[in-house]
């Protein structure tokens, strides 16, 4: 509540002045039980401590004097009062005749919807399901926390409830317990403004049975401002969702031209038709000269016998 300090400076006054009679009140009754007492001492501890309380009031009293007196000048010096702007009277406009208001139809009962609908697999989703194994129904996930990274224990980095544009990836990481090595598991993520799922992943589970996990999202388009939801799934059996929104408008992307590739012109080669050479002419083949006959050597003269001298 707020006062002024002409209404403080009261205040101040009447407690001040309520102080003087409670002191006053409580000195007079401690003096006269003091002088009931027999013993001495504390007869005049007692009476002693009477009077200390009527002179506190004595004080008190001045100060209520000096208070109402000089306060509020005081306070003024201090705190000078801005000059308020008196209002103008304006001129008062005839009032005119009113109409009578026609009875309003009664409004009608609008039905309130109590039953809040179940998330469920959606049928494109469902048809990836490759698992064989029965899920158990026992098991359970916490809520998914909601945050931009990971630490190596899997556990959400600063989670929160609201991320602003621009974003990557982000992930939904959780607890279990009680869950079935090889059963279909289920992490959809949903646009509610639309209901359009941005991402999901359907395999068969390969945690073990309890510990920490995560689902992530990267949207094949950029995340658009609004509302969004992650829910989790065993089988076709829903387990738990938890809620976030993205605020702001995601950048717009740039358009990179691909440069296309020119053919360069190759210099085409006009192929020139060779001159007829003359062939050879065919060297004769030159003719075998005969060998030379062997000649037969003369045959032995006989030598002529010898004549006998007569």
């Amino acid at each position: 509540m707020n006062l002024d300090i002409s209404t403080g400076v009261q205040t101040a006054f009447f407690l001040t002045l309520a102080g003087v009679v409670i002191s006053l009140f409580i000195g007079i009754r401690t003096i006269r039980a003091g002088n009931k007492l027999m013993f001495f001492r504390k007869r005049r501890n007692l009476v002693m401590r009477g009077w200390r309380l009527i002179i506190v009031a004595g004080f008190l009293g001045v100060f209520a004097v000096l208070l109402n007196r000089f306060a509020e000048p005081v306070a003024y010096q201090i705190f000078p009062p801005s000059p308020t702007v008196t209002q103008t009277s304006t001129v008062t406009e005839t009032p005119t005749i009113t109409l009578t208001p026609t009875i309003s139809p009664t409004p009608t009962i609008t039905p309130t919807i109590s039953i809040t609908p179940t998330p469920f697999v959606p049928t494109d989703v469902y048809a990836l399901f490759t698992s064989v194994v029965t899920p158990n129904p026992d098991a359970i996930f916490s809520k998914p926390q909601i945050a931009k990274a990971l630490d190596k224990d899997h556990l959400p980095v600063e989670p929160g409830k609201t991320f602003e544009n621009p974003l990557g990836k982000l992930y939904g990481a959780f607890s279990y317990d009680k869950m079935t090595d090889r059963a279909q598991w289920t992490a959809i993520w949903v646009r509610l403004v639309d209901n359009m799922v941005v991402c999901y992943e359907s395999i068969p589970w390969n945690g073990g049975t309890g510990g920490y996990g995560y689902t992530e999202c990267a949207p094949t388009v950029m995340w658009q401002a609004g509302d969004y939801e992650v829910q989790i799934f065993v089988g076709i059996n829903f387990k738990v969702k938890a809620d976030f929104s993205v605020t702001g408008n995601p950048p717009t992307p740039t358009i990179t031209i691909t440069p296309t590739r020119t053919l360069t012109p190759t210099k085409t080669i006009t192929p020139t038709v060779p001159s007829p050479t003359p062939s050879p002419s065919r060297t004769p083949i030159p003719t075998r000269t005969p060998l030379p006959t062997w000649t037969r050597l003369p045959t032995n003269t006989s030598v002529p016998s010898r004549t006998p001298t007569p």
